[in-house]
């Protein structure tokens, strides 16, 4: 560092503690950048890049005012980079050379608590992992809502990923061991997520800090693998953040084998957060049922869907309020209109916490207290049982509310140090301050007047500026008017003069005084006002759970309604009984009564399989669908789209629903579908629901008919599971007669003036033709192909009844005209197209390709 001046030489020793993030470096109003720090940052933000002389060269350098930095910071993180701010830690006009300046936090993606770099309706949630003696851990925390989490995991790489999948974390952090593992890859593959190995104090330190921080722990954490996690966890946040985290003050330890297993894969397959088409809640289950009115309330409603119930009391408990509300549907709106009242009270207590709340965030949650009592009393005057226990959890903090109400300003500044924060009759020694103040600027006011008198110039003024005070400004037509020896000079303009009396610069002093005084006196009492707020943290946080709770049982009750939902019976068996069954997210985009609805009776005893056949586009994926998102409805305490339900608890529910690639895993679609369908196979339990559709249509013909069927055999042999099993191998319907628990379902379609119609109606019996040509002929085929193939398939037909045979040469019937080169290629290519499991928007490319060729290359058919 030789060679640098004093200033870069403690940037450099600073840096060279943070190699792996952005060092914001304080410099008055901005943050400045140097080095690599300085390039990467220009591009990314694009900002431009400059240089400063630093000494020894000149050194590349790019900033951001400290007033807007949130923003800069935001996009860094939103990119997945880290962000270390190093202030200035001591008073610029006291400092003997250097200002001394240290790293106050790192901002990385799993510790953001910033209002503007987070999603109301979302969790941030940052994951910690570890290993030992072949056992996992688990660990999540929000630091933006005070949450903390930890779960003990059996040794199986798969079930951790699945588990962290649930939270989505926004970065994982992993001890050394796992970090030289190949879990990590794996973890990297499937998450797509920052992954952090961090340099930590040695264990012992982490489990000390541990106790201090959560005293209960080791009640909690029972297990060496626990502790280890969470100290993991811990030690990270404390790190990064450099600052007691008092609002995370519980750990919360659950059993990952108390909830329903949904992986990646079912998550996205059912739709249940994001829809597959445009990756949004829209169009997903939770963008239908949440019909909730705080954003405690939408982020407590994904996390049931992500981790359904397999408690039946519990289950049983959320219904009990759902069909209460539904019964007391006159105070819905006004229990809705309460509940809106409500800010976030969860983040609200982090910013508390925090010291970064300012005095609407105090405002917020005191509107938010003043609001308990009226949704008490709404609750409580139904006389529900239910709901009376809900209202009893509720404590409005009354006292909290009150003396938020007498101490901050009822319209108060986003900025807490520049001043009216306090309530006028808050502080005695305040309002003397303020009253001199408002006093010295009556007697500005009255000394204006004075001087027009005593000097007859109507336009004289007095005006402040922060740099020269107060002044009198008079026009300069009207110099000649002032009395000489009274005023002195202070600054001339272009088209007057300003000038200070000897009275004006004493009163000047004793209102800046004053005010001066006052907004340090009102930043000294906002503290206080928030740190005995932040004493009542974890009753704000109780209350928060109450009101999310509410607000999600509410909106299952809001749905329900909307949508003749009904209360599913809720039985710990093995059998899944719908009647007139309906998917809850294509029925709310449609017409009212215009989805056909379907009956599903399944057990392990004697309906464990339902083969379904029919051809695409006859709603055999919606149907398998729908009685997987019921059971999930269910199982989270909602009412459920069906005229009758009986539900017997599902552990697990995989799927194997759509084609794609695994294009960063390098895997085919084929080798995707059986990655997914061997999940299924080793972890499904007779508890579990297992969704396969069209499994083995990624290889040739006779391989994925044998696939399947041994795949139908094991399931029902081995497995147990209730399985809907969609394909197109019609000669697999003979299992039905095979194997005892096994049984044939087709989507039912007619025939109307040679024209297909699918009637969306799942009956018994395997499907008695495919379709395929109608098919195709509803996709906009050209008509002279249809019409080829029509004519083919008849030849095809009438000589399998009089020859038996499986499969003939296209081209080769005698009777019929030979077609020309051109149609030739056409046929071979609509013969080889998988029509029964392509995309419309494949299908529609690929015919409009072919029509272009037999349009410029001439058919004589058709």
């Amino acid at each position: 560092m030789a060679g640098y001046t004093p200033m870069m030489q403690q940037y450099l020793s600073i840096k060279a503690e943070y190699p792996d993030a952005f060092l914001f470096f304080r410099l008055g109003d901005f943050y400045e950048m140097f080095f690599d720090d300085a390039r990467l940052a220009a591009k990314e933000l694009e900002i431009t890049l400059t240089s400063r002389d630093t000494g020894k060269e000149r050194t590349p350098m790019c900033g951001v005012p400290y007033h807007s930095a949130e923003m800069y910071i935001g996009r860094l993180i939103e990119k997945g980079y880290r962000v270390a701010i190093c202030e200035q830690v001591e008073d610029p006009a006291s400092a003997k050379g250097v200002v001394k300046r240290e790293v106050v936090r790192v901002i990385t993606p799993g510790t953001v608590v910033e209002e503007k770099m987070l999603t109301d309706q979302e969790n941030n949630f940052l994951a910690a992992v570890t290993r030992r003696h072949g056992q996992f851990a688990v660990a999540a925390s929000d630091l933006s809502t005070g949450e903390f989490y930890v779960t003990a995991i059996s040794g199986d790489p798969q079930a951790v990923i699945d588990e962290l999948a649930a939270y989505q974390p926004k970065e994982v952090v992993l001890d050394t061991e796992l970090a030289e593992d190949a879990f990590k890859e794996e973890l990297k593959l499937r998450l797509r997520t920052l992954i952090t190995t961090p340099a930590l104090p040695p264990q012992g330190e982490r489990e000390r800090a541990l106790t201090e921080h959560f005293p209960d722990s080791r009640s909690v954490l029972t297990t060496p693998v626990l502790e280890e996690v969470a100290g993991l966890l811990l030690g990270y946040l404390q790190t990064t953040q450099k600052r007691a985290l008092s609002h995370m003050n519980r750990i919360q330890r659950y059993d990952a084998n108390r909830f329903m297993v949904l992986d990646a894969s079912a998550r996205q397959t059912l739709e249940l957060t994001r829809s597959l088409r445009e990756g949004k809640k829209a169009g997903s289950l939770l963008g239908l049922l949440d019909q909730t009115a705080t954003a405690m309330g939408s982020r407590l409603l994904k996390k049931w869907l992500d981790k359904p119930l397999l408690d039946v009391h519990k289950i049983e408990e959320r219904q009990q309020v759902v069909q209460a509300l539904m019964e007391e549907w006159i105070l819905q709106d006004e229990i809705r209109d309460k509940l809106k009242e409500v800010y976030d009270l969860e983040r609200l207590s982090a910013r508390i916490a925090y010291g970064s709340a300012n005095g609407r965030d105090l405002l917020a949650l005191q509107r938010s207290l003043k609001a308990i009592p009226g949704l008490k009393q709404e609750l409580i005057q139904t006389g529900n049982p239910a709901l009376k226990q809900i209202a009893e959890e509720m404590d409005p903090l009354t006292e909290l509310a009150d003396r938020i109400e007498q101490s901050i300003a009822e319209e108060a500044p986003v900025t807490i140090r520049e001043g009216n924060l306090i309530r006028d009759g808050y502080d005695e020694e305040l309002d003397r301050l303020r009253m001199a103040k408002r006093e010295g600027k009556d007697w500005i006011a009255r000394l204006q007047q004075q001087e027009r008198e005593k000097t007859g110039i109507k336009s004289l003024k007095i005006g402040f500026n922060k740099v020269f005070g107060y002044y009198i400004e008079v026009t300069k037509p009207n110099l000649r008017y002032l009395p000489e020896g009274r005023y002195q000079r202070k600054q001339t303009l272009a088209n007057a003069e300003r000038f200070v009396t000897p009275e004006l610069k004493e009163r000047e002093r004793l209102i800046l005084e004053a005010e001066e005084r006052s907004v340090e006196l009102e930043y000294q009492l906002f503290l206080q006002i928030r740190d005995r707020i932040a004493q009542e943290i974890p009753a704000i946080q109780h209350l928060a759970d109450q009101v999310a709770r509410l607000d999600v049982l509410h909106s299952f009750a809001l749905v329900s309604g909307k949508y003749r939902y009904v209360r599913p019976e809720i039985k710990d068996d093995d059998r899944l009984r719908i009647e007139g069954g309906r998917h809850p997210v294509v029925e709310a985009a449609m017409g009212e009564g215009e989805f056909v609805a379907n009956d599903s009776d399944m057990d392990g005893e004697h309906r464990q399989v339902l083969l379904i056949t029919g051809p695409n586009m006859a709603g055999k994926s919606t149907y398998m669908r729908q009685v997987a998102l019921i059971t999930v409805m269910a199982q989270v305490g909602c009412f459920v789209p069906a005229k009758r339900a009986e539900i017997g608890i599902v552990d697990r529910i995989f799927t194997r629903i759509g084609a794609a690639d695994d294009l960063v895993g390098g895997r085919s679609t084929f080798m995707v579908e059986m990655d997914e369908t061997r999940l299924a196979l080793a972890q499904a339990t007779s508890r579990s629901l297992i969704l396969l559709d069209e499994v083995g249509r990624g290889t040739s013909t006779y391989d994925g008919m044998a696939l399947a069927q041994a795949i139908v055999e094991h399931i029902h042999h081995h497995v147990g599971a209730k399985t809907l099993f969609s394909t197109h191998y019609h000669e697999l319907t003979r299992l039905e007669k095979e194997l005892d628990r096994v049984l044939n379902l087709h989507a039912r379609c007619v025939e109307r003036d040679g024209k297909v119609v699918f009637l969306h109606r799942m009956e018994p019996g395997g499907a008695d033709r495919s379709y395929g040509i109608h098919v195709a002929q509803l996709s906009g085929m050209p008509r002279e192909v249809i019409q080829r193939a029509q004519g083919l398939l008849e030849t095809l037909e009438g000589q399998a009844e009089t020859a038996g045979a499986h499969q003939l040469d296209l081209f080769s019937f005698g009777s019929e005209q030979p077609a020309d080169p051109v149609e030739q290629e056409a046929l071979r290519a609509l013969r080889e197209w998988d029509l029964m499991n392509r995309t419309p928007l494949e299908t529609v490319q690929f015919l409009f390709e072919w029509q272009q060729k037999l349009k410029s290359g001439g058919g004589s058919h058709g």
